[in-house]
């Protein structure tokens, strides 16, 4: 069965995770994880795309960013994944690949999922039973974005930077959605439905709106879009998705 086109728009969110090879360790310390997120911060600035959220975990990572550019999530996915497992077996003496195939994703209406999607990932070390409070996790995005941590990987979405009007008041806002009522359960499955096929995590007009942006990026010729058409970004933005 082929695989499933990605979708490849500017502007908006982009939840991906990736997996180790057979769910092995990726991350065997400290070292490993700072060399990541260097790497990581590196091709995010290179590559137009924006980090809003993330979490290191043994054997998988997740990433919530926005890529300014079509395809350039996928970009820094490929030149991340591969200068990190170069280095990593560099150390080792060993060879081979880390990853298991191609890392998942899916598009976020910001909306009505880009916080759940947050909780999601910093949440993911409590549902692991690694720590109790995602701040006891040193190696995700909660520190930053609830505590005011200093992280230049980060660049936060137009949302967040809505809660409040100063950063500590953002700060408090951002530590109430991760209450005792942090995220429903059909979220949750809605979010893992997503990675798992590859499909926008939204409102039924968002994926609607996206399908027929995929049916425009299929039909486009090599010499550009026919005339008349808008592009697939512009026909997102004028209709409210």
């Amino acid at each position: 069965m082929p695989r499933r086109k990605r979708l490849r728009i500017a502007g908006l969110p982009l939840h991906i995770v990736q997996r180790g090879v057979n769910r092995a360790r990726c991350f065997d310390g400290d070292g490993d994880r700072c060399l990541y997120l260097s790497l990581l911060e590196a091709m995010c600035a290179r590559h137009a795309c924006r980090l809003h959220a993330y979490v290191l975990m043994a054997n998988h990572v997740h990433l919530l960013m926005t890529p300014d550019v079509a395809g350039a999530a996928s970009v820094v996915m490929k030149h991340l994944g591969q200068q990190y497992v170069q280095a990593f077996n560099r150390t080792r003496s060993r060879t081979g690949t880390l990853w298991d195939g191609r890392f998942k994703s899916s598009i976020v209406d910001s909306d009505a999922y880009l916080f759940s999607c947050h909780r999601y990932i910093e949440l993911n070390p409590v549902r692991a039973r690694m720590a109790v409070h995602p701040a006891d996790y040193a190696w995700s995005s909660y520190r930053a974005n609830a505590l005011g941590q200093a992280c230049s990987l980060l660049r936060p979405h137009p949302l967040y930077l809505s809660l409040a009007p100063t950063p500590a008041e953002r700060q408090y806002a951002y530590q109430a959605l991760f209450g005792a009522a942090a995220l429903k359960a059909d979220d949750s499955k809605s979010i893992r439905d997503a990675l798992r096929s590859g499909l926008p995590l939204g409102r039924p007009g968002f994926v609607r709106q996206l399908q027929e942006v995929l049916e425009q990026q299929t039909q486009l010729g090599r010499d550009g879009r026919p005339k008349g058409r808008k592009s697939a970004r512009s026909s997102i933005r004028e209709t409210g998705v």
